[in-house]
C-alpha cells in the first residue's frame, strides 16, 4: 500500500509540458501546410462542379425556350423568365446562382455560334493561370 504524504501535490513538471509542446509544434509544422494545399484543390473541384450543373441547366433552358439565354440575360436567366422567353419552364436551379469558390461572379457569354462560354478565373481574377488560379469552365 501507497501512502502519499500530505501536501504533496501529483501533476505534470515543466520538463513534461515544454516537451509535449514541442512534439504538437512538429506535428502542426509537418501537417499544417499538407491540409492548406487540399483546399485550394478543393475549391477548384467545387467550381467545377457548379459549372457542370449550370451547364446542365443551361441546356435545359435551351430545350425549352430554343437558344440559351443572351450576354446580357445571363445567368439569372435560369431563376425568372426573362420577358422574351417564351416556353420558359423554370426556374432551372434549385438556388440563385452563387458566387465561385473565391467569392466573384462566374462570367457567362453567348458566343456568336449560338453556343455558350461560362468559366470562372479563378483565385487571382486574372485570364490564364496554374493550380489556384486557373480559368475552369466551358469556353
Amino acid at each position: 500500500m501507497k501512502v502519499e504524504k500530505r501536501g504533496q501535490q501529483r501533476g505534470f513538471t515543466l520538463i513534461e509540458m515544454l516537451v509535449v509542446l514541442v512534439l504538437i509544434s512538429l506535428l502542426a509544422g509537418l501537417v499544417g501546410p499538407k491540409l492548406f494545399n487540399k483546399v485550394g484543390s478543393s475549391k477548384t473541384k467545387v467550381a467545377s462542379a457548379q459549372i457542370e450543373l449550370f451547364s446542365s441547366a443551361l441546356n435545359t433552358y435551351r430545350l425549352d425556350v430554343g437558344d440559351y439565354p443572351t450576354t446580357e440575360q445571363g445567368l439569372p436567366a435560369l431563376m425568372s423568365a426573362p420577358g422574351s422567353a417564351v416556353g420558359w419552364d423554370g426556374p432551372y436551379l434549385a438556388k440563385d446562382v452563387p458566387a465561385d469558390p473565391w467569392g466573384k461572379a462566374y462570367m457567362y457569354k453567348l458566343k456568336d455560334n449560338g453556343d455558350f462560354a461560362l468559366y470562372t478565373l479563378g483565385k487571382d481574377g486574372k485570364e490564364g493561370g496554374t493550380g489556384e488560379n486557373e480559368d475552369i469552365g466551358v469556353f
